[in-house]
């Protein structure tokens, strides 16, 4: 069975909950869109948080994965404006004809993302989502996203 978490991380918390999934057997894969936020913290939250509130998508690089390779996604994005990042939006369009499990690991500032979770809900009826605050700064979080894979993966 193929796993694979396919995450955007802006902060480096994504990355350190692809590290903690490698432990449990899935792939990873980074998305990187084709043009950066600002790299200011506050203009790159402001203008981040705008185009995720306008459900923006962005244009990413070199996305040559076959998704229908994989038996279980776990997709994993940070939340701004309590939604989804623009690159993750991108890869939701590409998840619409993939028929295998798919998880959802949401990172953010704040611990919620309220219009994230709806829109996995309204997408996806029988899956599952967890949102974890600041992976980077709340170590425990691990704690948590141990007991989702193990619920879940």
């Amino acid at each position: 069975m193929r796993k694979l978490f396919l995450y955007y991380s802006r902060t480096g918390n994504g990355d350190l909950v692809a590290n903690y999934f490698k432990r449990y057997d899935f792939e990873t894969f980074k998305v990187e869109p084709k043009h950066e936020l600002p790299k200011s913290f506050f203009w790159g939250t402001l203008f981040g948080g705008m185009l995720a509130g306008m459900n923006r998508k962005a244009s990413l690089k070199d996305f040559k994965i076959n998704l229908n390779d994989y038996d279980e996604i776990v997709v994993g994005s940070p939340t701004w404006n309590g939604r989804f990042s623009t690159p993750i939006n991108t890869v939701l369009k590409k998840l619409k004809n993939y028929n295998g499990k798919v998880l959802f690991v949401l990172y953010a500032g704040g611990g919620e993302a309220k219009h994230a979770t709806l829109k996995v809900s309204k997408m996806y009826a029988d899956t599952r989502s967890i949102v974890l605050k600041e992976p980077k700064k709340y170590q425990e979080q691990f704690d948590l996203l141990d007991e989702f894979i193990r619920k879940n993966g």
